[in-house]
């Protein structure tokens, strides 16, 4: 019986993939998972997988069609923001 799913792109990746996939390098997209900056994962077993749509999803929020564009939605860098987790709040006063 033929594979039903042969031929259809991958619905997950995994880290290295994932990095290619949004032209990012793989330790960038390490820190903003730690960092709560990146896109959506899950963790299957002791892997990290991506969803496509979530990738997607993670480079439409920033998507701007001019540099005056404040649509509220953006992609943070890679490093730690007290807004967004919390627990770095402590950690960027010191």
């Amino acid at each position: 019986m033929p594979d039903p799913n042969a031929g259809l792109p991958p619905r997950y990746l995994r880290t290295p993939e994932a990095a290619r996939f949004l032209g990012l390098s793989g330790r960038t997209l390490e820190k903003h998972r730690t960092y709560g900056t990146g896109p959506r994962y899950s963790k299957l077993g002791g892997r990290v997988v991506y969803a496509v749509t979530d990738l997607q999803a993670w480079v439409n929020r920033g998507t701007k069609a001019s540099t005056s564009d404040d649509t509220g939605a953006t992609v943070l860098p890679a490093k730690r923001h007290a807004a967004v987790s919390p627990a770095y709040a402590g950690a960027a006063r010191r």
